[in-house]
């Protein structure tokens, strides 16, 4: 018994909350192909190429941090795009500092021409779908301020789903 691990069950009455300053550092995507992806985290969306590894992988950033998000095509080359029923990733969700910044990424993919799949106001945050070339979805969304969130009698959160007006949001663009 000495080393052994605990089951789900013996863990559920343990108080244990991940730490509020707690954040996500980075994805890794597995990619079909490797220039198709960077043409559009890159292109499209403005990620600077930090490291590539030949036809295999490449690390991208924002704000010249390491890596934000990993392609590669180590077990995908070639393959089938991204499955949209059954296990896996949902999105991958960008968050942009500011309304205007966000404005300004969806005026890059309107230039682009690039298809957005949804938009959405979340009363909390608003947020505009794609997907990748892949079929991953991206979600790319800013935080409203946590004054300006909805909030019932007792204190709750009150998150819901609305249209978000893309062309309001395209007149905030920077």
């Amino acid at each position: 018994m000495e080393n052994e691990t605990p089951n789900a069950a013996e863990m559920a009455g343990a108080a244990y909350q991940v730490p509020a300053q707690t954040r996500i550092g980075h994805v890794h995507l597995q990619v079909t192909d490797l220039d198709k992806a960077l043409d559009f985290y890159c292109g499209v969306l403005g990620f600077k190429l930090m490291l590539r590894f030949g036809p295999q992988a490449a690390f991208i950033s924002a704000g010249g941090y390491n890596h934000h998000i990993g392609l590669n095509t180590w077990n995908s080359l070639g393959g089938p795009p991204a499955r949209k029923q059954g296990a896996g990733l949902y999105h991958t969700a960008i968050l942009y500092a500011t309304r205007a910044e966000l404005a300004g990424a969806l005026r890059q993919l309107v230039a682009a021409d690039y298809p957005i799949t949804g938009a959405a106001d979340h009363g909390v945050s608003e947020a505009i779908y794609l997907d990748d070339p892949d079929g991953n979805g991206v979600e790319l969304y800013w935080d409203r301020p946590r004054a300006e969130w909805p909030m019932s009698a007792d204190g709750e959160v009150q998150m819901y789903t609305r249209a978000l007006d893309l062309n309001a949001l395209l007149a905030e663009a920077v």
